[in-house]
């Protein structure tokens, strides 16, 4: 990631990281280095209640699918879309914090889409699907199949940052030319009227996300600072907007995330391990 990487590596969520999942020694070379890359580590959300392995290797969660979670404005019975879900970490926060809610997820690569099958089951929600698939391709589905809200944290670097040597991390960090128009345009088209789309995003493309939510007919555009300390910039915003809103942009007071002798802040604490709701609701 760019933008809020110093902030995200210093605020990963309750990610334990005991021995990593070995692969097996007798294979031949390119066996071999397949198993590396699909190594994982078993870890925790939300400070221990919920199981989550990830990846050892390439793309590691940070704090931004769990403040996605922690800002949709869903309601129980409600549809809510993960565009880019990794291995479910959003979800997962989701699922623990609005029980009630309907999820559904969307991840390009088969490998992490996997990853996260395995944790929903792990965590008790089979129902929860999803999907192998491309958001900028995949058709719009019917009316009836329409969701209540999206959440995403879209890649941060831009198409001209240096290629990752990890296929899947360089998939999950490096954002194509206008690749955030056709996420906005897929996830319009997945979304009710007067549905909600919250984005996590490094602060340097909160201007380009917000054009993009304006030409996809978003309104009442909320945008959210996270400080990493008090009186630095923030590198990591949260933005919320209605589709077909009308409502005037809002910039909110923001959060700040740690405290300036290190540790988070009460207020963060209580969102990215108490999964307490984070205000900044645009509907």
């Amino acid at each position: 990631m760019s933008g809020g990487a110093e902030a995200v590596k210093a605020a990963a969520p309750d990610l334990t990281t005991p021995e990593p999942v070995s692969p097996e020694q007798a294979m031949p070379p390119h066996a071999a280095a397949r198993t590396r890359a699909d190594a994982t580590t078993d870890g925790t959300l939300l400070g221990g209640r919920v199981p989550y392995r990830q990846f050892r290797d390439g793309y590691r969660t940070g704090l931004e699918p769990v403040l996605l979670a922690a800002a949709v404005p869903a309601r129980p019975g409600e549809q809510v879309l993960e565009a880019g879900c990794g291995a479910g970490a959003g979800l997962l926060c989701l699922a623990a914090r609005l029980p009630e809610v309907r999820l559904a997820g969307i991840e390009r690569d088969a490998g992490t889409a996997r990853l996260a099958r395995f944790n929903l089951d792990r965590n008790g929600r089979p129902d929860v699907p999803v999907e192998i698939g491309d958001l900028e391709a995949e058709p719009p589905p019917s009316d009836g199949a329409l969701f209540h809200h999206a959440i995403a944290n879209p890649p941060w670097h831009r198409a001209s940052a240096t290629h990752s040597p990890d296929a899947r991390r360089d998939l999950a960090r490096r954002l194509p030319d206008g690749a955030l128009t056709r996420w906005t345009h897929g996830l319009a088209r997945r979304l009710r009227p007067r549905g909600t789309l919250t984005l996590a995003l490094p602060a340097a493309l909160h201007a380009e996300a917000a054009a993009s939510l304006l030409a996809n007919g978003f309104g009442a555009v909320h945008l959210l600072p996270l400080w990493p300390v008090p009186g630095r910039p923030a590198r990591l915003v949260m933005m919320q907007a209605v589709k077909e809103g009308r409502g005037d942009a809002v910039l909110l007071p923001g959060l700040v995330l740690h405290c300036p002798g290190g540790g988070f802040t009460e207020e963060a604490e209580a969102i990215l391990r108490g999964g307490a709701r984070l205000p900044m609701t645009a509907r």
